[in-house]
């Protein structure tokens, strides 16, 4: 195509980038005569196949499915972006697939389905299970998420697991261990607010609360989530069962005078004089995408510790740290499903790697750091064994 004829989205170098998608299927074996095509389909593989039919668990060994996750989303709650429909959500899945192979050496497929009902989605992920060993839900919206994951769950005896949900929760965890450590403190010492109660906000909060935070509240756009709202969904009805200990129940801005963490997961805004009402050494982990709660400027004049969701600021909380490795170690410990424990350790292998260069720059390792997939896939391999639902 000359330059007088070249589409003009090109010239954007996120365009040029994606043109042509960036994935493709690589064979692992060539098939260059006869006799290697005979082992590679007809009739060779039909060995194959009959061993398999004995055996399912040989479908780890002689197929794909022991390394190759399926991306699964319905476009429903895309980035920052939403409701855009799954093929508007597909280049999304591409980068996620692209991701998994990268940093974990995970393969991984993009599956965009064409319909938002609960029945027809699990149905149709249980039906395509088969040919992968693991399923990765993402950018599907709540509360309709934490039906579809449970119930897949249930329904598979392969590793599922809502990103959004629980890579943003582990990576967190991560950041708030050592952010608490570079303050001197403990996490049952802290009493955390967090800003959005949808997936990731309750899973921020579940995984916090199992990690022994010392108290934990969680706003919605009506306010802090507590028992004696009548308007809240099954998912923030569970909430209020077990988050709150102190019975806020009013504004996050009410909550946050004297907290110690604040985790922004809702794009609300949160105003520079909450977060100088906060407790001394404060911790603000304003996540929203592309906009934080909070300027991370702004709240460097009144936190100890920042961090955002976004590159182009220090402690970025982002979940390739956490969903290759945990797939990895899911994988190679043939496990049957990913536990809290599992999540916990991924949460402690990615705080390990920044050791003793911990700062308040620098709580999180950088996803560029070849030393936290291997660490996370080890710990989360460990776990899956200690835990019970390894195969190997």
């Amino acid at each position: 195509m000359s330059a007088s004829t070249a589409n003009p989205r090109d010239l954007d170098p996120a365009f040029a980038l994606h043109r042509g998608g960036k994935l493709a299927v690589t064979p692992t074996v060539r098939v260059d005569d006869p006799q290697q095509l005979s082992l590679a389909y007809t009739p060779g593989v039909a060995r194959v196949c009959t061993a398999i039919a004995e055996d399912p668990d040989l479908v780890h060994d002689y197929t794909w499915a022991a390394r190759t996750v399926a991306v699964v989303t319905d476009g429903t709650a895309v980035l920052g972006l939403g409701d855009i429909g799954p093929r508007a959500a597909l280049p999304v899945m591409e980068g996620k697939a692209l991701l998994f192979k990268q940093f974990a050496g995970v393969d991984a497929v993009p599956v965009c389905l064409a319909t938002t009902d609960v029945d027809e989605l699990v149905e149709t992920v249980i039906r395509l299970a088969p040919g992968f060993g693991g399923i990765n839900l993402e950018d599907i919206s709540a509360p309709r998420c934490f039906e579809i994951e449970d119930r897949l769950r249930a329904a598979l005896d392969i590793p599922v697991f809502h990103d959004d949900q629980h890579g943003t929760a582990v990576v967190a965890l991560a950041a708030l261990r050592n952010a608490a450590r570079l303050t001197g403190r403990d996490l049952g010492e802290l009493r955390a607010v967090v800003a959005g109660a949808g997936a990731s906000g309750i899973a921020v909060s579940r995984i916090l609360k199992e990690a022994g935070i010392g108290d934990i509240s969680v706003a919605d756009s009506k306010g802090i989530v507590h028992a004696g709202r009548d308007d809240l969904n099954p998912a923030k009805a569970a909430l209020a069962g077990w988050s709150n200990a102190a019975g806020y129940t009013g504004s996050v801005e009410e909550a946050l005078r004297g907290a110690d963490v604040f985790i922004g997961l809702s794009g609300a805004t949160i105003t520079e004089g909450a977060v100088a009402g906060m407790a001394g050494e404060a911790i603000v982990f304003a996540l929203s995408n592309p906009t934080p709660e909070v300027e991370p400027a702004v709240a460097r004049r009144h936190a100890r510790v920042v961090a955002t969701g976004r590159s182009d600021h220090p402690n970025q909380i982002n979940n390739v740290l956490a969903f290759p490795g945990i797939f990895r170690g899911a994988f190679d410990a043939r496990a049957t499903a990913i536990t809290e424990g599992m999540k916990l350790a991924a949460a402690e292998a990615i705080a390990g790697t920044v050791g003793d260069d911990l700062r308040a720059d620098f709580v999180v390792p950088s996803p560029f750091d070849p030393r936290v997939a291997p660490a996370v896939a080890s710990a989360v391999a460990e776990a899956a064994r200690r835990d019970g639902v390894a195969r190997a």
